[in-house]
């Protein structure tokens, strides 16, 4: 507004008001200035405005370095460079103005508020364009980069642009030169400045002395870099060993803290339930620790049975939780809850599933599930099961009011429920049936469908997807992954056709995603074998192999006894399997499935009776 207002006493007033109320706003202090150089004010009075604004006390370094510039642009554009009179007040004024930021604004600040130099820039171009003193811009310049600006590259450029519009050839490769040497910010743009501007003004001689110069800036750019990153790789690393250092030990810390509060008497069947799940006997499904992928001796998809979770039988007291569970601590300091009325009149198995897998600290399982069900049919009820304590033990039924719709619900099995797959199967009554297990997958070669191995735990079934629909018709896919839902990295996917599935085997099998190996084969899963109970050869065996563990795991008195001799091999035409290499049951000897010594136990003789014994006796 006061550029436009020509009424010179209103505007001079206020200003004159506005830096008496706010004197420590530079900007009003600058429009004061270029108010009073607008309006004609005599020079000496402009210089005590100027001289009143340094003394206001500013609240940053920078405020005064913007003072400067507004003063030394009036002097400016006083000066008449015909004479000398103004010209010798204009570099009096900027010499003083570098000494004023050095001494007084330095001093406040513990900075000067001027990094870049830029009131020494304006002057370099002033001597070199109106003064045509290019000597002393050169100086000037020299000046700025021993103040630590040499680093810069836009320092170098913007001095180089000098040069290159005032100065001339010789002096320009000089400063180029000079910037490939000690530029480090952006070594590779000062180089190409170098190599354009030899292209235009150089010799060969001048071309090849750039080149090579610039080859070894770079080249030294490079081993600097590379060090620089393998420091602070090595840096992380080190970091993070710290880091497990510090875990394992406020871990042992807590489980010595934990055993120290523990009694002496007998726990009950409830607590040793909520323990944590780590420190708890294995699930039923687990595998023997360092077996992974397919090559365990049982199946791959062996997590996604629910062997002992399904049926109206409760599970064991001690059972361990799934990876993931933290104790729902607000349950249990909630009053126990009542439990449902679960009488015969009101419980009907046919018109019920029976829901597991689901987290410990599902909030309100009962609605939760309600709601998740309901597209199947009219839910009648949800039992979820709780401890004496109140915390929910991770399963639970759902009786429907139609039958129909038990089949819908059987559907929803391995759909997700708060990031984890739940597991639905019927209700049976396992002490009616205590050998009652649902495996809904084929365990024999499907010749329409392949096998991947070795995928990015990151993989997901979209990018799955878009990775095998270039080799056919990919009608469904399904990851495999454990009880807490994390992938395992296999997957079946399913083709519409022989031709295709084996067309995916040839193109896929050995290719790279997110830097893994694939390996793909036709669908061919492990056998699913029902324990044999009547089988009295193996009742020593299966006694010695499977005893029970205890709360701290398996102990080394808990191996297997059995003599090398005794073992038998139970299939000894065991056919190549996904993931697998011999029978289940298949001979150990020196170590290896299916090694040299099974050969010589298979050739076994039958066993003596008691009248071959009472011969060899009498032989004697």
């Amino acid at each position: 507004a006061d550029r436009q207002l020509k009424i010179k006493d209103l505007v001079l007033s206020a200003h004159e008001r506005a830096v008496r109320n706010c004197p420590w706003t530079m900007g009003l202090w600058k429009s004061y200035l270029l108010a009073l150089e607008r309006h004609g004010a005599d020079h000496q009075t402009v210089t005590d405005v100027f001289e009143k604004a340094l003394n206001a006390g500013f609240i940053q370094a920078t405020d005064y370095v913007e003072i400067w510039h507004s003063n030394l642009g009036y002097l400016r554009r006083r000066v008449d460079f015909k004479w000398s009179r103004e010209l010798d007040e204009l570099r009096a004024a900027f010499a003083r103005s570098l000494d004023y930021l050095k001494q007084d604004v330095e001093e406040r600040f513990s900075e000067s508020g001027d990094l870049s130099c830029t009131i020494m820039q304006v002057w370099a171009r002033i001597e070199a364009l109106h003064c045509k003193n290019m000597q002393k811009a050169r100086e000037l310049w020299d000046s700025i980069m021993t103040k630590g600006n040499a680093k810069y590259a836009n320092m170098w450029l913007e001095y180089y642009n000098l040069e290159r519009s005032y100065g001339d050839a010789a002096h320009c490769r000089k400063a180029l030169h000079r910037a490939v040497q000690c530029t480090s910010d952006y070594p590779e743009h000062v180089c190409d400045v170098l190599l354009n501007f030899e292209r235009v003004e150089g010799s060969l001689e001048d071309w090849d002395a750039a080149v090579q110069k610039t080859e070894t800036k770079l080249n030294r750019v490079n081993e600097q870099r590379v060090a620089e990153k393998e420091a602070l790789l090595s840096r992380q690393e080190e970091e993070k060993a710290e880091h497990r250092r510090k875990a394992k030990a406020d871990k042992k810390a807590q489980k010595k803290s934990q055993k120290a509060n523990r009694t002496g008497d007998k726990r009950k069947a409830e607590d040793e339930y909520e323990e944590e799940w780590g420190e708890d006997a294995e699930l039923p499904s687990k595998r023997l620790r360092g077996e992974e992928g397919f090559g365990s001796t049982a199946t791959e998809e062996l997590m996604e049975t629910e062997s002992g979770l399904f049926g109206r039988r409760a599970p064991p007291s001690r059972k361990s939780e799934p990876p993931g569970f933290r104790k729902n601590q607000q349950g249990l300091s909630e009053a126990p809850r009542q439990p449902l009325d679960t009488s015969k009149e009101q419980r009907k198995d046919e018109d019920s599933v029976f829901v597991s897998n689901l987290a410990f600290n599902l909030e309100d399982p009962e609605n939760k599930l309600r709601t998740f069900f309901q597209g199947c049919g009219t839910v009648q009820q949800v039992r979820p099961v709780f401890t004496v304590k109140g915390a929910f033990r991770g399963y639970c039924y759902v009786q429907f009011e139609d039958r129909l719709a038990v089949s819908e619900a059987l559907k929803l099995d391995r759909q997700e429920v708060d990031g984890r797959p739940i597991y639905v199967s019927p209700c049976v009554d396992k002490n009616k049936n205590p050998d009652f297990k649902v495996f809904k997958y084929k365990t024999a070669v499907e010749k329409h469908k392949i096998f991947i191995s070795g995928l990015p735990y990151s993989c997901t079934k979209e990018t799955l997807e878009d990775l095998c629909k270039q080799h056919g018709t990919v009608k469904a896919i399904r990851l495999i992954t454990n009880r807490s839902g994390k992938p395992k990295g296999l997957a079946y996917v399913e083709y519409e056709n022989e031709a295709q599935a084996s067309q995916a085997v040839l193109k896929m099998d050995g290719t790279m995603l997110e830097n893994f190996t694939l390996s793909v084969a036709i669908s061919n899963p492990p056998s699913r074998k029902m324990e044999d109970k009547a089988a009295p050869s193996r009742i020593l065996g299966a006694a010695m192999m499977r005893q029970p563990q205890g709360a701290r795991g398996k102990g080394r008195t808990q191996i297997s006894l059995l003599p090398r001799s005794l073992y038998r091999q139970s299939d000894p035409d065991a056919k190549a399997e996904n993931g697998t290499v011999s029978a289940p049951h298949a001979t150990v000897t020196d170590g290896v499935h299916g090694g040299p010594g099974t050969a010589s136990l298979d050739t076994q003789t039958k066993s003596l009776s008691n009248e071959d014994f009472a011969r060899m006796l009498l032989k004697k």
